[in-house]
């Protein structure tokens, strides 16, 4: 009499096996998850597009440097306010940011105070970054891998206002310059370096002009701003027009620009 073998347990789901979703093979699929699971919370929040605040982490709301802390809490207040003048069915110039402490936290505070959305892209980091608890909880995501998180901040952003910060604020700042330079992006996007007095020690603009590495017409990709008030000036006067657009497809990705529809823009009358 043949004996009867027990039936085998299903394997898991491919989509369910967590071994292999965790291991190597599966980086494209996290990766891809990381543009997917974000696009999916913007079209259901009807985020058009966002202004970044980017900044140290280190500047606290009590510490020396409070005074930064302070304005850009201002200054996301000012600008939520601001744009939800221009409202319709999608939302505006959105107040963005790292989603962790310092500065982060400062921008998402203003913004939640103004009574607006505001998004945080938070990245696991060993120490310093932990989602504040401004975010507006259906925007607030967490990633793994930095250039999933710079895409983010880029393709959604249409105005960069960066505070004092260490490396991962200089990293962000010269990868929004580089793509404005460089015109890898088809959109306008402004600029304001707030707080004149540390980006200029920090940064020699002219030295690099000087020597040869930038061009003089480079300075212009960007502004200055030392208080709250001139800095929504500048954010007012470049994103007006662009308020009264026709509304596109949510959220408004602007696509990298080809070098023959870059040199036809420069032909136009």
């Amino acid at each position: 009499m043949n004996e009867q073998k027990p039936p085998q347990s299903r394997p898991p789901l491919a989509y369910r096996n967590d071994d292999f979703l965790n291991g190597p093979d599966s980086r494209p699929l996290r990766i891809l998850s990381e543009y997917l699971e974000p696009l999916s919370h913007f079209r259901r929040q009807r985020i058009r597009d966002t202004i970044v605040f980017f900044g140290s982490a280190r500047i606290r709301e009590d510490g020396p440097l409070a005074h930064y802390y302070k304005d850009a809490q201002t200054l996301a207040g000012l600008v939520t306010s601001w744009a939800k003048t221009f409202r319709e069915r999608t939302y505006r110039f959105v107040v963005c940011s790292g989603g962790g402490p310092g500065i982060m936290e400062a921008a998402n505070r203003g913004a939640s105070e103004a009574r607006g959305k505001t998004i945080g892209l938070n990245i696991g980091l060993p120490f310093e970054q932990f989602p504040n608890p401004y975010i507006t909880s259906e925007l607030s995501f967490e990633f793994h891998y930095f250039f999933m998180r710079k895409f983010w901040f880029a393709y959604l952003a249409k105005a960069l206002v960066v505070f004092p910060g260490g490396f991962g604020t200089m990293d962000e700042l010269f990868e929004i310059l580089t793509l404005a330079q460089t015109r890898k992006l088809a959109k306008k996007i402004t600029i304001v370096l707030y707080g004149s007095e540390f980006w200029k020690e920090i940064i020699n603009f002219d030295a690099l002009v000087k020597y040869g590495t930038i061009s003089e017409a480079d300075l212009n990709l960007f502004h200055f701003a030392d208080d709250p008030e001139t800095a929504m000036h500048v954010l007012r006067s470049s994103l007006t027009e662009q308020a009264e657009t026709a509304e596109p497809e949510v959220p408004a990705i602007s696509h990298s620009a080809k070098p023959d529809q870059a040199a036809r823009k420069e032909n136009l009358p």
